[in-house]
C-alpha cells in the first residue's frame, strides 16, 4: 500500500475517502503513515490555510465558515456540502413525485452516513451558509431541509445549468422555503374550486354521455388549477396576450373551467346540434379551441387563445409558439416581451415525437423565442397502452429538454400546493431568465386511452391501484378541513353547486335554440375573408414607376464605410442599373421590389426558411455582410421613417416545426406577407403533417383563415430525384373547396404582382408558389419597370408570338420552365405555327377564361399539356379530372410527360437531357411531316 506523500492524485481520491472513513471509525485500522496524514490534515484546517486533505471537489454557493470544534471539523464541513450537492443532483430521484407510487429510487448518496456523517453527527453543528436559511444548523436540521426542498412532492432537475446566476437563483428560492409555496385561505380555496370544478364536470359527463368520446382528465385533475395559477401568474406580469397549445386529452375539462367556453356548447355538441357544421365539416369536440379575456387578482386583463389542434398531438406547439411571437412582435418589443405560450404535452409523445426537440430548439433562437414557454406534461405514465420502458430509453420523458439547460420540476399532481410552487417558480424564473420551463406532473389516467377502452387488458396491475384512488378533490378536500381551512359542509357546497349548474346548462343546451359560436378569430380579421374565389374582386396591384426607382435606388445603398463583398457590390450596381431603365429586372429584384413596396405601404414582412437571408441558389442577398468586420446590413430595413418591419430570417435545419411556426404567425398576423421557402420544394414533403392537418384543412374544419406563402423550388434540371420536385401533384390533390392556392409564375413581374396580391386582397387563402431554380439567372427570364408599374397578376398567360387563331395549327397548355423549353425550341425551329399558353395559376384555375380562349380554335386543332415531370406526378392528372372527358370546348386533351414513376426523377445528368430533348421532340412532332 502506497504511502501519502503530500501529492493527492484525483484518480486516487476514492480509495483515500475510503481509507478516511476507515480512521474514522478506527484510527488503528489504516496504516501508521495514513493515520499521521490524516490526524495532521486536520489540525492544519483548523489553523488556517496550508496542504490539508479534501474528499471531493464541490461547489460552494457561499464560503464555507468552520464552526465545529473536533479536529476534523473541516473535513466533515466537506463531506456535508457534497451531501448538500448530491441531494441538489439527485434528490429527484428520491421525490415521491409519483401518486401511484410506481417509481421512487433509494439513493445511498442520499444518506449522511454515505459521506461519513453517521449518526453521532446528527446533533453536530455546522456551517450552513452554502444553503438559503440560518448560518449554522445541526446535521439533522439540515438533512431535513434537504429532504423536504429536493424529495417531497417536488423533483428538480437544474443543476445541468451552466448559467450560474440562473442555477443560484432557483437554488436560493427553493431552499429558502423548502420548496413550499405559503398560500393563504383564499388561495387554497381557489385551488379546491377550480379542482372542484374538474373533477365534478368529468363525473357529469361521465353520467350524461356515456361511453362518449371525450378524452377525460380523470386522474389529472390538478391542470385545471395549474392554468388557473400560471394565468395568475402571467396577469401579475402584466402579459397581454397567452396562447395554450395542447392535446385533446383533458381540453374539454380546460375549454369550460379554463378558457371559458360555455358547458352549453359543450353539451349541444354531444347533442349533435351545433350550427357551426351548417358552415363547414368541423371538427370533433375534443380538437376544438376557443378564446377568452382572463382578468387575473390584480386586475389586468389578458387575450387567451387556446388552438384548434389535429390528433397529430405535438405538431400543434410551433403554430401556437408562431402565434405567440406574432403577438409579441405586435407590441415591438420582444426583449421583454408582453405575450407568452403555454404548451401542455403528454408524456409519450413528449419524449417520442421528434418536433419536440425541434420546437425546443427554437427557444433562444433571434427570429423565433417567445420570451420563455412554459411546458407542462400530463404525465399518466402510459402512452395509450404502452408503459414508459417501451417507449422511452431515458429516466423521464423530459430528458430531451435537458438540451436547453432549463429548469425542469417534477411534481405529484395529488399535492396541488406543491402544483402551485412549481407554477410559480416557473413563471417567475421565466420573468428574469426569458427561457422556457418544464412542469412535469406526475398523475394518472383513470380511464383507457379513451372512455370505451378498456385498460386492465394491457395494465391490470397498475388499474387495480387506480380503482382504489380518491379524486384529488378529495384528498385535497379532506387536507384543508384537516388544517381547518375549510369546513366539511363548505366544501361540499362547491360541489352541489357546480352539479346544479351543470344541470341547467344540461336543460338549456336540449331546451333552446343553439347560438351559433363566436368567431374564432377575434378583432384583427375583421376586415378579411374566406370563402370561395368567386366572391373576390381582383385588386390591381401595380406601383407607379416612379416609385419603383426610388425603391430600387433605395435597396442599392449601403451605410457609410460598409464593405461588401466585390461580387455584392457589383450585383448592386446592377440593381442600380435597373432602376435606370439599363437593364431588365431579374427574379431577386422583383421580389425584392415587391417587398419593399408592401412593407412601405405599412403592411410587416417576414420570410424564413433555411438560408434565406441570401437565398438557397445565392440571388436574394437581402442580408448583406461586411468583409472587414462582419457586420450585417438589410437595406429592406431600412427604406423609410415609417415602414412597416421587415424580418429576414434563417431559420434552424427543419422543416416542420418552422412551417408550422409561420402558419401560427399568419393565423395572428393577417396584415403581414408572412412566408416559408423550402431549401428545395422537395423539402416540404418533411412537413406534410402541417400541410395536411393545418394549411389546407383549417377554414373547413375550425373557419381559420391563413394567408401564409408558400415559395418551393422547383424544376427538372438534372439535379436528381430530391432536388427537382416540388410535389405539385399533392397540393393539386389537396386543392378543393377554394381552400389554397397554387400558382407557378414565369416572369419577374408575375411574381411581383403575385406577392402583393397576397396582402393588398382581402381574401385570405394559404399561397403556394412553384418558384424557379435556373431560371433565377437565365436571361430570357425578365420584366420591365412598367410591366410592375401597371396591371395585375394573370391566372393564364396567353402566347403574345402565336399567330390568328386560323394560322394555329398546335395548342401547348404548360406551366414553369418548360414553357422556356418550349419557347426556345419553338423559336430555333420556326415552328410559328404552334400557341404556347402558360397556366400561371393552377388552382384555383382560370377555367372559364381558358375554355373561351380556346374556343378561338378550331375543333380540330389538338390541344396538349405539355409537363416535365413524369405522367403520374405534375398537373396532368389533376387537369385530366378537370377537363376529360369532356375536353375543352370540343378539344381533346393529350399529356406529353415522362412515363409514370416511382421516382420524380432521375439521377444521371446525361438521362435527365436526354428525357427532356425527346419530350420537347414529341412536343412538335408532326408539324413537318
Amino acid at each position: 500500500m502506497a504511502e501519502p506523500d503530500g501529492n493527492i492524485d484525483s484518480a486516487n481520491l476514492a480509495y483515500i475517502e475510503q481509507l478516511y472513513r476507515q480512521y474514522l471509525a478506527d484510527r488503528d485500522s489504516v496504516p501508521a503513515a495514513w493515520a499521521q496524514y490524516f490526524g495532521q490534515s486536520a489540525v492544519n484546517d483548523a489553523a488556517g490555510p496550508g496542504p490539508s486533505f479534501r474528499p471531493a471537489s464541490i461547489f460552494h454557493a457561499r464560503p464555507i465558515v468552520s464552526v465545529a470544534t473536533s479536529d476534523n471539523s473541516a473535513i466533515l464541513q466537506d463531506w456535508l456540502d457534497q451531501l448538500v450537492r448530491a441531494y441538489r443532483i439527485n434528490g429527484h430521484l428520491a421525490a415521491a413525485i409519483d401518486p401511484l407510487e410506481l417509481r421512487r429510487h433509494e439513493l445511498p448518496e442520499l444518506d449522511p452516513a454515505s459521506h461519513g456523517l453517521g449518526p453521532e453527527f446528527n446533533d453536530h453543528v455546522f456551517s450552513s451558509r452554502s444553503i438559503a436559511g440560518p448560518d449554522q444548523a445541526t446535521l439533522r436540521e439540515l438533512h431535513s431541509r434537504l429532504k423536504n426542498t429536493y424529495c417531497r412532492s417536488i423533483g428538480a432537475q437544474f443543476m445541468h445549468i451552466n448559467d450560474t446566476r440562473a442555477r443560484l437563483w432557483l437554488q436560493d428560492r427553493m431552499e429558502s422555503a423548502e420548496n413550499r409555496l405559503k398560500l393563504n385561505r383564499a388561495e387554497q380555496l381557489t385551488i379546491l374550486t377550480k379542482l372542484t370544478d374538474a373533477v365534478i364536470f368529468e363525473e357529469f359527463m361521465q353520467k350524461k354521455y356515456i361511453g362518449a368520446k371525450r378524452f377525460s382528465l380523470e386522474g389529472a385533475e390538478s391542470l385545471v388549477p395549474l392554468l388557473q395559477l400560471a394565468l395568475d401568474r402571467a396577469a401579475h406580469y402584466e402579459i397581454n396576450g397567452v396562447v395554450i397549445g395542447m392535446p385533446h386529452r383533458g381540453r374539454l375539462n380546460v375549454l369550460a373551467n379554463i378558457i371559458g367556453k360555455s358547458a352549453k356548447e359543450i353539451f349541444q355538441d354531444f347533442e349533435g346540434i351545433n350550427p357551426e357544421f351548417e358552415d363547414h365539416h368541423g371538427d370533433v369536440k375534443y380538437h376544438q379551441g376557443y378564446g377568452t379575456t382572463w382578468t387575473g387578482p390584480n386586475g389586468h386583463k389578458l387575450h387567451v387563445s387556446l388552438c384548434f389542434n389535429p390528433s397529430h398531438l405535438e405538431y400543434v406547439n410551433p403554430v401556437a409558439l408562431g402565434r405567440a411571437r406574432a403577438n409579441i412582435d405586435r407590441y415591438a418589443d420582444p426583449a421583454a416581451p408582453k405575450g407568452m405560450c403555454i404548451l401542455v404535452h403528454g408524456e409519450a409523445a413528449f419524449a417520442g415525437q421528434g418536433i419536440i426537440q425541434e420546437i425546443l430548439n427554437f427557444s433562444r433562437l433571434p427570429g423565433y423565442t417567445t420570451g420563455g414557454t412554459l411546458h407542462v406534461i400530463v404525465n399518466n405514465q402510459i402512452g395509450f397502452t404502452t408503459d414508459p420502458e417501451q417507449s422511452r430509453s431515458t429516466e423521464y420523458a423530459t430528458d430531451v429538454a435537458k438540451m436547453l439547460e432549463i429548469p425542469i420540476f417534477h411534481v405529484n399532481g395529488e399535492d396541488p400546493e406543491a402544483v402551485a410552487q412549481v407554477v410559480a417558480l416557473a413563471l417567475d424564473f421565466r420573468q428574469e431568465f426569458h427561457q422556457d420551463s418544464v412542469i412535469d406532473m406526475y398523475c394518472y389516467r383513470r380511464r383507457g386511452h379513451n372512455e370505451g377502452d378498456e385498460p386492465a387488458f394491457t395494465q391490470p396491475l397498475v388499474y387495480e391501484i387506480i380503482k382504489g384512488k380518491p379524486p384529488v378533490r378529495e384528498v385535497y378536500r379532506d387536507h384543508l378541513v384537516a388544517m381547518g381551512g375549510i369546513s366539511r359542509e363548505q366544501a361540499d357546497r362547491l360541489a352541489v353547486d357546480r352539479r346544479e349548474e351543470l344541470e341547467r346548462l344540461l336543460a338549456a343546451a336540449r331546451s333552446e335554440e343553439p347560438v351559433r359560436p363566436h368567431g374564432n378569430l377575434g378583432e384583427l380579421w375583421s376586415s378579411y375573408h374566406g370563402g370561395p374565389q368567386d366572391a373576390v374582386v381582383e385588386v390591381s396591384t401595380g406601383v407607379g414607376r416612379a416609385r419603383l426607382v426610388e425603391l430600387l435606388n433605395k435597396l442599392s445603398e449601403l451605410p457609410a464605410g460598409f464593405t461588401p463583398h466585390p461580387k455584392i457590390a457589383r450585383w448592386l450596381e446592377q440593381r442600380s442599373e435597373m432602376a435606370q431603365g439599363e437593364l431588365p429586372l431579374d427574379w431577386s429584384a422583383a421580389e425584392a421590389l415587391a417587398l419593399a413596396s408592401i412593407a412601405t405601404e405599412g403592411l410587416r414582412v417576414r420570410l424564413s426558411g433555411q438560408d434565406s437571408e441570401r437565398g438557397t441558389f445565392s440571388h436574394r442577398h437581402s442580408v448583406l455582410h461586411d468583409v472587414t468586420d462582419n457586420r450585417r446590413y438589410c437595406p429592406l430595413e431600412h427604406l423609410a421613417p415609417d415602414q412597416a418591419p421587415v424580418r429576414i430570417v434563417n431559420s434552424p435545419l427543419s422543416e416542420s416545426s418552422v412551417l408550422g411556426f409561420e402558419y401560427g404567425y399568419s393565423l395572428d398576423c393577417p396584415d403581414a406577407l408572412v412566408c416559408w421557402e423550402a431549401q428545395f420544394g422537395d423539402f416540404c414533403n418533411c412537413a406534410q403533417v402541417i400541410i395536411d392537418q393545418f394549411i389546407v384543412s383549417a377554414e373547413d374544419k375550425w373557419g381559420y383563415f391563413s394567408g401564409l406563402v408558400l415559395l418551393l423550388p422547383h424544376g427538372y434540371e438534372g439535379m436528381g430525384p430530391e432536388h427537382s420536385s416540388a410535389r405539385l401533384e399533392r397540393f393539386l390533390q389537396l386543392a378543393a373547396e377554394d381552400n389554397i392556392q397554387v400558382v407557378q409564375p414565369t416572369t419577374p413581374a408575375q411574381y411581383f404582382h403575385c406577392l402583393r396580391r397576397q396582402v393588398i386582397s382581402r381574401w385570405r387563402k394559404p399561397l403556394i408558389v412553384l418558384t424557379p431554380k435556373s431560371l433565377l439567372r437565365n436571361p430570357a427570364v425578365q420584366s420591365s419597370l412598367d410591366d410592375c408599374a401597371m396591371g395585375r397578376f394573370r391566372r393564364v398567360l396567353y402566347d403574345p408570338l402565336a399567330p390568328e387563331p386560323a394560322g394555329v395549327k398546335r395548342v401547348l397548355l404548360t406551366s414553369g420552365k418548360v414553357y422556356y423549353d418550349l419557347d426556345r425550341v419553338r423559336r430555333e425551329e420556326e415552328y410559328s405555327e404552334v400557341a404556347i399558353i402558360r397556366l400561371e395559376q393552377l388552382y384555383p384555375l382560370a377555367r372559364q377564361s381558358l375554355l373561351k380562349t380556346l374556343a378561338q380554335y378550331g375543333a380540330a386543332t389538338p390541344v396538349y399539356w405539355v409537363q416535365d415531370e413524369p405522367e403520374n406526378m405534375g398537373a396532368w392528372r389533376y387537369l385530366q379530372r378537370e377537363f376529360c372527358p369532356a375536353g375543352l370546348n370540343g378539344h381533346a386533351l393529350t399529356c406529353i410527360s415522362r412515363p409514370a414513376a416511382a421516382s420524380p426523377a432521375t439521377g444521371g445528368g446525361k438521362q435527365h437531357q436526354r428525357e427532356q430533348e425527346e419530350l420537347l421532340a414529341r412536343a412538335y412532332a408532326g408539324l413537318r411531316g
